[in-house]
């Protein structure tokens, strides 16, 4: 049963692969559902295959895919969410069709959420120039090579791009993803959270141009 209605009638897309850091799949998801949306599972794998997950370097649990990424489209969905793993979006960069589906979401101006390992994919897509984001450690460099400014922060929204570090940053990432799909946050940390948000949002701005960053207490480094 949803706890409420706030995002009932969206949908969302889940591009993962083998590798997927799984917390970062399941979390989001459940949190998506428990909030009215639908989620879909898209992979470059046939519908009813299996996605492996990974709880850090230790095989976890497997998911079905409900859709090949090549019959996805980006107007089928309200926005994606791009989980980590090390594995998973490596693999991804290897798929013309993973890599479009990503670049087209960016063309129609939607969200696009990733964490940890995600945003690296978000280099092939095109879409990191110029763009303000943060991700594991790790991964600093490429980003900052690709043209993107990147900052140690749970959860940094540029536009409709949101983006996070790690699995301890979960909730801060929901949050940003619920107020990217026009909901509500529920919680009275969160809504603290969103009001400083939305107060330095610029309103009306496009995928590229709107660019906010909200700043925590960094958690314990977790690997996804």
């Amino acid at each position: 049963m949803n706890q409420n209605a706030a995002l009932r009638g969206k949908n969302v897309a889940v591009l993962m692969t083998d590798g997927v850091e799984q917390v970062e799949y399941t979390g989001p998801r459940q949190f998506l559902e428990e909030h009215g949306a639908t989620v879909t599972l898209v992979a470059p794998k046939a519908a009813g295959d299996k996605v492996q997950g990974f709880n850090h370097l230790t095989p976890a649990d497997q998911f079905s895919v409900d859709m090949d990424v090549r019959d996805a489209r980006p107007a089928e969905f309200d926005a994606l969410v791009l989980p980590g793993g090390v594995a998973n979006p490596d693999s991804l960069r290897l798929s013309p069709q993973a890599i479009t589906f990503i670049r087209e979401f960016a063309r129609e101006d939607k969200p696009i959420a990733a964490i940890c390992h995600g945003p690296w994919t978000l280099i092939d897509a095109g879409i990191a120039q110029d763009k303000r984001l943060t991700s594991w450690p790790s991964l600093k460099e490429d980003l900052r090579n690709a043209g993107a400014e990147w900052t140690d922060a749970p959860v940094v929204v540029d536009g409709k791009l949101v983006t996070s570090r790690k699995p301890d940053d979960l909730p801060a990432f929901d949050d940003a993803l619920l107020q990217a799909l026009g909901g509500k946050e529920q919680s009275a940390r969160a809504g603290e959270r969103g009001a400083r948000s939305q107060k330095n949002a610029v309103p009306g701005r496009s995928f590229s141009e709107s660019r906010h960053n909200v700043q925590e207490d960094p958690g314990s480094q977790v690997s996804g």
